[in-house]
């Protein structure tokens, strides 16, 4: 069995295509096809309403001797839903819409009807002015009239309008004096509230002030604190023993009457220190070779008979 779809099919040898009778056919044959209702009809034999977008299988044909402009002018034959009653309609390519010519009738439409007398009015208007020159010196002059009566009428509300004006005070001092950032005044007013409020806490003129003490950090925390160096400083090798002697002084003085017994200890501890007096340095004489005598001091002396020496030798 051959494909049930297939492009090319088998041609026999013999074939002539010549051979093949034609079938002929009308010369204005009717086309079935599938469109939608025009406008709004009603029906002539039963009154249903048929209403714009209604979809119906209808049959096509061409108008025989009607065209507009070389444009085809075609005719739709469509069955009322409710009684199976024949309508007939066509295109009319002037209007750009149809015309029902048997079976129903179409229902009033105001704003067509509208639409076309204003577009009739204009048409007869624009006649009107080409034919007569007087109409159309009336319409400029009347058209500078009504002009001059808008500019009055803007005047007065102008005049009005000053008469119940109130100024804008802050723009005026505004435009005189030099402007000033409205976000400056805000942090100004901020700093003040915050001086105020540390103030009534911290402190007042007639109040004492009470001083903060610094956080210390976590850090400082941790890190140990240094030592004092509890070593007095001596300058001298014998500031050790006045030393002693000043702070058993302090310590036997005594606060009250019961320890007035044992003053006595403290005075035999300080009988007890002896301070080693300062010893004086006694000048050294030497004679020259001149026999003269002179003071010298010892360490100059070790170096004159240390040079004298050398020089003997």
């Amino acid at each position: 069995m051959s494909e049930r779809k297939v492009l090319n099919k088998y041609y026999p040898p013999d074939f002539d295509p010549t051979k093949i009778p034609r079938a002929r056919q009308g010369k204005n044959r009717q086309f079935t096809v599938r469109l939608m209702a025009p406008c709004n009809m009603r029906c002539n034999t039963c009154g249903e309403y048929i209403y714009k977008g209604k979809k119906f299988n209808a049959r096509k044909e061409d108008v025989e001797n009607e065209d507009y402009l070389g444009l085809r002018i075609y005719r739709f034959y469509i069955k009322c839903t409710r009684c199976i009653a024949e309508i007939c309609f066509k295109t009319d390519p002037s209007s750009t819409d149809y015309i029902i010519e048997a079976g129903a009738t179409r229902n009033f439409m105001a704003l067509k009807l509208a639409e076309e007398q204003a577009e009739r009015e204009a048409k007869a208007e624009l006649e009107d002015d080409a034919t007569n020159p007087m109409k159309v010196l009336e319409k400029r002059t009347q058209a500078s009239r009504n002009e001059m009566a808008v500019l009055e009428a803007l005047e007065e509300l102008k005049e009005l309008n000053q008469r119940q004006f109130t100024p804008d005070y802050e723009k005026l001092l505004n435009q005189v004096t030099p402007l000033v950032d409205p976000a400056e005044l805000n942090l100004k007013r901020q700093e003040e509230e915050d001086e105020e409020f540390v103030q009534s806490i911290f402190g007042k003129k007639d109040q004492a002030i009470i001083k903060r003490v610094a956080d210390s950090s976590s850090s400082d925390e941790d890190k140990p604190r240094p030592k004092k160096n509890m070593i007095p400083d001596f300058r001298k090798p014998t500031d050790v023993l006045t030393l002693d002697a000043q702070s058993n002084d302090a310590k036997s003085k005594p606060h009250n009457s019961k320890f007035m017994s044992i003053g006595s200890l403290g005075l035999a501890k300080k009988s007890l220190i002896i301070v080693k007096p300062k010893m004086k340095q006694l000048p050294i004489t030497t004679n020259d070779s001149t026999g003269n005598t002179r003071d010298m001091k010892p360490g100059l002396s070790l170096l004159g008979s240390y040079g004298s020496d050398s020089e003997s030798d």
